[in-house]
């Protein structure tokens, strides 16, 4: 079967080499024309490719890819690091973009370092936090059973994240769940070589990861929903 998408240039690794190490506005400028079209214009053309997949198994993610792709331009206003610039490219696929990433939704990072591919709930609001931690008090089997999955281990690894030092407040120190509860964002992510940047495979390696997601995102997802006498917690978000 032939990708949907070739693989990024060359020339697009060796942007983001140059940028690293002239990470300032008089070496980018020069070099704009070459962002747009080498970096940003095929990340359009991966998102595009990744919304017909997600259409296949997880419709709900379609994102527009002008509201799915990060700029470049880092916001230094409270930041030591006075880079202007982002070293990498990344895009969003989020179920309910206008909430933003408290939400859920898969990642996807181009950079000349690795290809990045993640899911989950990111910093969520207390209220959304709480709300995945009643769930996993709840349902803590069906969520440990999610991360033993075979091919969740074998493509994603394990949860990522900070955590507590300890159970948060209104839980038990001796939960069950007590090692998941600690979480304060539930992600799963994976660093692929940087050789998939510019391989046709890099398309296959990112949707193989967001399938194997879906389950994972349901749970959390899930935390969000109300209850209703006539649609389960899946069909409130279709």
């Amino acid at each position: 079967m032939i990708s949907p998408f070739p693989g990024f240039s060359p020339e697009a690794l060796q942007f983001f080499r140059g940028l690293a190490r002239n990470n300032r506005r008089e070496w980018f400028l020069p070099r704009k024309a070459l962002f747009e079209e080498k970096v940003k214009e095929p990340m359009r053309q991966l998102v595009d490719a990744l919304n017909i997949a997600l259409h296949d198994f997880a419709p709900e993610y379609e994102t527009d890819p002008d509201k799915a792709i990060f700029r470049i331009y880092r916001d230094i206003r409270f930041s030591k690091d006075k880079k202007p610039y982002k070293e990498q490219i990344a895009a969003t696929f989020h179920r309910h973009r206008s909430l933003g990433h408290g939400q859920g939704g898969y990642y996807v990072a181009i950079s000349h370092k690795s290809v990045a591919v993640g899911g989950g709930v990111y910093m969520p609001e207390p209220p959304q936090l709480l709300a995945i931690r009643q769930r996993i008090a709840t349902h803590h089997e069906e969520f440990r059973c999610i991360l033993a999955g075979r091919s969740v281990r074998k493509l994603l690894g394990g949860l990522e994240g900070q955590r507590l030092s300890r159970v948060p407040r209104g839980f038990a120190a001796d939960h069950p769940a007590a090692d998941l509860l600690r979480y304060k964002y539930y992600i799963l992510y994976k660093e692929l070589p940087p050789g998939l940047v510019t391989s046709s495979a890099l398309y296959k390696a990112v949707v193989e990861r967001f399938r194997v997601m879906v389950p994972f995102l349901e749970f959390l997802t899930a935390s969000f929903a109300r209850p209703s006498k006539t649609r389960d917690a899946r069909a409130l978000f279709a």
